[in-house]
């Protein structure tokens, strides 16, 4: 019998070459029960892999991004041991850009059990994070800049917020992308979030990417950072197996395990 990582990467097989696949062909062609195909289709949705649909599954867009309360589920593991990693980067009386994702609200769960800090961001999940009651020894400081409100992602973006962040010269720039490759670098699906991390970059004196490895070798729709212009990438142990992983080595001034 097939295991279940064997019929999930068979599923997505499928899904890239035609698209669309109905349950009662996944149960013929992975020899399990229907029952079974509809678990790992469930699976497969959560992790933003695809999109079930009456009768099967049919492919997502290669460069779509998962909604954010999918985003902020997976590979927490993974995520939490690249803040952790991250915050090793960080000292007292920095500045630091941030941006909205879910790799940047866990940083901020991380950052907030130190102090001295300042985190200019557009997340009011992350503004929020870092504004909790600190304690006698650790205390931050958390600066939301103004805009446009998103409709996907709780945070602001547009003319406005790139014009509070080009105000601002960071010590550093801490940013999650959709893909990271080593021919287009940094990018991002929406427009608007690539605005926002683009001005990060340009107005901070480094900037770390933050991508665990399955986001190493995708291009999404707007690139915002070349990789010459990143001085750390910060990724988990499963990067050394990740497509163009090899190729990011040689691009990319330093890359950080975590």
């Amino acid at each position: 019998m097939m295991w279940q990582a064997e019929r999930h990467q068979r599923i997505l097989s499928l899904l890239a070459s035609f698209n669309q696949v109905s349950t009662d062909r996944l149960a013929a062609e992975l020899g399990v029960s229907r029952e079974t195909v509809r678990r790992d289709l469930v699976e497969l949705e959560a992790l933003g892999d695809l999109k079930r649909v009456h009768g099967g599954a049919i492919r997502l867009q290669e460069d779509a991004e998962p909604p954010i309360a999918i985003r902020a589920s997976v590979r927490v593991k993974e995520k939490r041991a690249i803040a952790r990693a991250a915050t090793r980067l960080v000292a007292a009386g920095q500045t630091l850009f941030l941006d909205a994702g879910s790799t940047t609200a866990i940083l901020a769960e991380e950052l907030a059990g130190l102090s001295g800090l300042t985190v200019i961001t557009n997340s009011v999940d992350v503004a929020m994070k870092l504004s909790e009651p600190p304690s006698r020894q650790r205390s931050n400081t958390a600066i939301l800049i103004g805009g446009r409100m998103g409709t996907d992602v709780t945070a602001t973006f547009g003319a406005t917020a790139i014009a509070e962040i080009r105000r601002y010269r960071a010590t550093m720039a801490l940013l999650s992308p959709v893909g990271l490759d080593a021919r287009y670098g940094a990018t991002d699906y929406h427009l608007d979030e690539a605005e926002v991390a683009r001005a990060m970059a340009e107005s901070a004196e480094r900037t770390v990417i933050l991508a665990d490895h399955s986001k190493l070798g995708l291009v999404s729709r707007v690139s915002y950072c070349a990789t010459d212009s990143i001085h750390c990438l910060i990724t988990d142990g499963g990067a050394v197996e990740a497509k163009g992983f090899q190729a990011l080595k040689d691009s990319v001034n330093e890359i950080i395990l975590a």
